[in-house]
């Protein structure tokens, strides 16, 4: 008795301390030559493999298949889709055969094809700004750093956007944005200390209207990067985007717009909530969920908190923190009080690894940028979600069942191979690296598509990643979290395995009565 009192309570312990720092348990794999699994740490990459070239081979799979795949000449940050299309944007390079944004055909997902590219100020690079509103079925972008808007109507052919309008907007600088549910009015968001958030009437989409421009006031973080809103549009979910650099906290800012969206005279932005950490930077962007019947927020890290500004991931590990962001799941029932109920972090993410990953060659000339740090995620039904995706830009497509959101798990991914020195000027990282640099993995960071987002019952997971263009991916949802669903680190689970057999050995000496 004694023996197993001082396992628990050895167990209890390290489960209290590694808890802010676990992976997520692993996916189990298919057996046989179904998948071609990862080899070292959960979401890694290591040097053996980006310098022999197996990471230019083949593609890493977890319960995952290649559908179909369009790269076309690289792809940028974003990915939306309606119906059979998507719709992704590229870098903006005179070197681009077919500048703007690309519209893919998806019709037979397993050759999916380019039918437009729309080229507009907007298009030409709308960075992270490029979204959907399945409401009335419009397509919209605003200019990377600059005034331009342009809106799409995509209900009578997906296939071929038609331009309602294309304007400037004075005051504008497009980097992120999107709709308000009932796409009467979209929001655009710079990243900069002022304006925080930029108001956009699209009531008659042929002629788009300032409503609001607006700067959070301090000592609010105004440095908004994407945002979504709420179903009634009355809440805006923000991610503030901050760092030791940037003189500002990093995390979620829950924001009252039903001014905005009832239309009041004179509308004021309120704020609901703020909460801020420190084990992430470069917030990215807040997903309204529900789980089981509540609400949740997915959000999302860029970087680490170090690293988000001139800091190093060295820095992070020095601090006893991430080396990269990741995503986390907030329970929003009190969005007053929004509370982290999990952290979606891979081994790659946890402390006690940072040797090991440290030690991992750069994945541009100069340094790692993004590393194993995530962007964007989505879930296969936003009103009853089950599954989530999620681009972890090195460490590719990540999956997870979130039936119960204190306990996510892995349940497959997708690493596409690296494209080494192919030249892609619509790709942010071959425009980062340079064509010179031999590129030995890709840069996963668009946000996915499921069925129901794009108005279909059914079909698979469309994806983007950089150097690899548009995908079609196939979860084979059969998988689950294997050895170290406890929610350990990886580094505590010897631990486990020294104390079981301790336990063996003691129960071997001991006296039968």
């Amino acid at each position: 008795m004694t023996t197993k009192l001082l396992l628990v309570g050895a167990c209890l312990v390290l489960m209290t301390i590694s808890a802010a720092n676990a992976a997520v348990p692993k996916a189990t794999c298919r057996g046989g030559s179904a998948d071609k699994p990862e080899t070292a740490l959960q979401g890694q990459v290591t040097r053996a493999e980006r310098e022999s070239g197996a990471s230019k081979a083949a593609a890493y799979t977890c319960n995952t298949n290649l559908v179909g795949q369009y790269q076309g000449e690289g792809a940028s940050w974003q990915l939306t889709a309606w119906k059979n299309c998507a719709y992704y944007d590229q870098r903006n390079s005179p070197d681009l055969q077919h500048p703007g944004v690309v519209v893919v055909d998806v019709s037979d997902p397993k050759n999916p094809k380019p039918s437009a590219y729309l080229s507009e100020a907007a298009m030409v690079d709308p960075w992270e700004s490029l979204k959907v509103n399945a409401q009335r079925q419009l397509l919209a972008g605003a200019q990377l750093n600059g005034p331009g808007f342009a809106v799409y109507d995509v209900s009578a052919d997906c296939r071929h956007p038609v331009l309602k309008a294309s304007v400037n907007l004075s005051g504008s600088f497009g980097h992120t944005g999107d709709f308000a549910p009932d796409g009467m009015t979209y929001y655009i968001t710079p990243v900069r200390t002022t304006p925080s958030i930029i108001a956009v009437d699209i009531t008659n989409v042929a002629a788009p209207s300032e409503i609001l421009i607006w700067t959070a006031p301090a000592p609010q973080n105004p440095r908004f990067h994407d945002l979504t809103i709420s179903k009634d549009g009355n809440r805006a979910y923000v991610a503030n985007s901050g760092g030791p650099a940037t003189g500002f906290d990093n995390g979620l800012l829950i924001l009252d717009i039903s001014d905005i969206q009832k239309r009041a005279s004179n509308p004021q932005i309120r704020i609901v909530s703020s909460v801020s950490w420190q084990d992430g930077g470069a917030a990215q962007n807040a997903l309204p969920v529900r789980i089981g019947g509540k609400p949740y927020l997915i959000f999302t890290d860029e970087l680490s908190n170090a690293r988000s500004g001139v800091g190093t991931w060295a820095q992070a590990c020095s601090k006893g923190l991430p080396p990269f962001g990741f995503a986390r799941i907030f329970d929003i029932s009190d969005d007053t009080n929004p509370q982290v109920v999990s952290k979606l972090m891979l081994e790659v993410h946890e402390p006690s690894n940072c040797a090991t990953i440290l030690a991992d060659p750069a994945d541009t000339p100069n340094t790692n940028l993004f590393g194993y740090s995530t962007h964007y995620c989505n879930v296969d039904d936003a009103d009853d979600a089950k599954v989530l995706a999620c681009s972890y830009f090195n460490a590719g497509w990540r999956f997870f069942d979130i039936k119960d959101p204190a306990k996510p798990k892995e349940i497959g991914y997708y690493k596409p191979p690296g494209r080494g020195t192919q030249a892609l000027p619509g790709s942010q990282y071959f425009g980062t690296a340079g064509p010179t640099f031999d590129r030995p993995v890709d840069w996963a960071s668009s946000k996915p598509s499921f069925p129901k987002d794009r108005g279909m019952s059914s079909g698979d997971v469309w994806v983007t990643t950089q150097d690899n263009g548009f995908m079609v991916l196939r979860l084979n949802q059969g998988g689950g979290g294997g050895c170290s669903s406890a929610g350990l680190p990886s580094g505590l689970l010897a631990a486990f395995a020294a104390t079981a057999l301790l336990r063996r050995k003691l129960r071997k000496r001991a006296p039968r009565s």
